[in-house]
């Protein structure tokens, strides 16, 4: 099984240079018929099957060509061409052969629709197909232990080299020979030895060694690389092709994928730029605290030096928001690190004479940068408001902030197990600077709702509740 997921997984290649499609009949396990287990079609001709026929079951008999391939495990050419559709089909029928024995069928179909005089290139394709119908006969293909990822290979229609046991070059498609002239040849390929060539147009740091690049390029193993020098970038695959079991060259496919490599450098110097940025955000911001407090310690004890020491502590909960953005590839940031930081930050120095601990319930997950920075500062103005007023003087408590994600929604509270809300409050109403701040905050900017209540609403006493609720993609979402 594993050997035949393989051959689909690559099977393309095969498809492209017979201008075919392919079926893989699979024997029933009863000895009753065959089954399509697969099916592909050709990305440089016309199709054969309009329609799917994946899961079509074809009773022994019913198609010789498929009893004889698996049967006598040869190559089936012999027969007229079908009629499908009105289109005429010419059939032929390749035994997959694994350790010796034929485990399944390929069934080649060619639509013969606008058949004409095939061109050099469509000629060498077909060559090279026939290499890889022999090979995949003799059980040599797939390439045994290749476990590269196939879907990201070059493909047929990319560009195509031929090469033989010495690594001469004895085709190479259009698109081949302007992939390696992107790279800097002026000449023609054929005829040249490709080893030499590669070792000439690109510099050392930028190709395989030579020990891995010159068995790849002249058949002897499978390799994928890159190729890149100063004009282009190139990605290569080799395929090792043999005939009546020796090595006989290498199909190597190209493509060339200069554009891509610019974008992701681009990309990635973008990337870099936005962490510096948000570095140097952070440390402006932790330069500003640094100034704040130095202001609030040359002040007398009163409410200008409380104001000041509540800014420092603001101004810090977004700066942890801008070192965790500094440290990440995109703009989504871990919040559960942000939240345990700052509800034991808050905690500490909210008020020296009250010993005040926190826990945080359930997880935030990922959130985006424009969510993290406000919600940041909701957390820090609730677990400080709650241990400031929450208990008495030297009074001990603890604050839970619980939270929960409810499918594109954001739930959390914070609950203190304090004094409860002073009689009659009410949020429209208050002239606390924080409630306003976190109101603001949780309405405007983030689009969510905010209410405050109880932490036991059937008996009214034993704390306070807040519950903030937030759609994650922001108020637009």
């Amino acid at each position: 099984m594993e050997w035949l997921h393989q051959l689909v997984a690559d099977w393309q290649i095969l498809a492209d240079l017979s201008f075919a499609d392919l079926v893989l009949w699979l024997p029933d396990a009863e000895g009753k018929g065959f089954w399509a287990g697969a099916q592909m079609r050709p990305t440089t001709g016309v199709t054969a099957h309009l329609d799917d026929i994946v899961g079509d079951f074809v009773p022994r008999n019913r198609r010789p060509t498929i009893d004889a391939a698996f049967r006598e495990g040869r190559v089936v050419r012999e027969g007229d061409p079908e009629w499908r559709d009105d289109i005429p089909v010419r059939l032929e029928t390749i035994p997959v052969r694994r350790d010796g024995a034929v485990i399944a069928v390929i069934a080649r179909s060619t639509n013969l629709l606008g058949v004409r005089t095939p061109s050099r290139l469509e000629l060498s394709y077909l060559a090279m197909a026939d290499d890889l119908t022999e090979m995949i006969s003799e059980g040599d293909f797939p390439l045994p232990g290749e476990q590269s990822d196939l879907s990201h290979s070059p493909r047929v229609g990319d560009g195509l080299i031929r090469t033989d046991a010495d690594g001469k070059v004895t085709y190479a498609s259009p698109n081949g020979v302007s992939a390696f002239r992107r790279l800097g040849i002026t000449g023609d390929l054929e005829g040249t030895d490709l080893v030499e060539v590669t070792q000439a147009l690109v510099p050392a740091p930028h190709r395989p060694t030579d020990q891995a690049i010159q068995p790849a390029l002249t058949g002897r193993t499978g390799s994928q690389a890159e190729l890149e020098n100063g004009a282009a970038s190139l990605s290569l695959r080799a395929i090792p092709l043999r005939s009546s079991g020796k090595a006989s060259g290498a199909l190597v496919l190209l493509r060339d994928v200069t554009e891509l490599r610019r974008r992701e450098r681009e990309l990635m110097s973008k990337e870099a730029t936005i962490r510096e940025i948000h570095h140097r955000v952070k440390n402006n911001l932790q330069t500003v605290q640094a100034l704040l407090r130095l202001q609030a310690r040359r002040m007398e004890t009163g409410a200008g030096r409380e104001a000041l020491e509540e800014a420092v502590r603001r101004i810090g909960s977004i700066a942890v928001v801008h070192e965790t953005l500094s440290q990440a590839f995109d703009e989504m940031v871990q919040f559960d690190e942000v939240a345990d930081r700052l509800r034991t930050m808050v905690a500490e120095v909210a008020s020296p004479t009250r010993s005040v601990s926190t826990e945080r319930v359930g997880s935030f997950g990922e959130l985006p940068a424009e969510v993290a920075t406000p919600l940041a500062m909701v957390l820090t103005e609730l677990i400080q408001n709650a241990a400031e007023h929450a208990f008495g003087e030297e009074e001990s408590g603890h604050v839970v902030l619980e939270v929960r994600r409810r499918g594109d929604r954001l739930e959390l509270a914070v609950l203190d197990d304090g004094v409860g809300l002073p009689s009659g409050f009410d949020l429209r109403a208050t002239t606390s600077l924080g409630v306003s701040i976190v109101a603001t905050l949780v309405e405007s900017e983030l689009g969510g709702v905010l209410s405050f209540g109880p932490r036991h609403p059937a008996t009214g006493g034993g704390g306070t509740r807040v519950r903030v609720e937030v759609p994650l993609g922001g108020r637009d979402r």
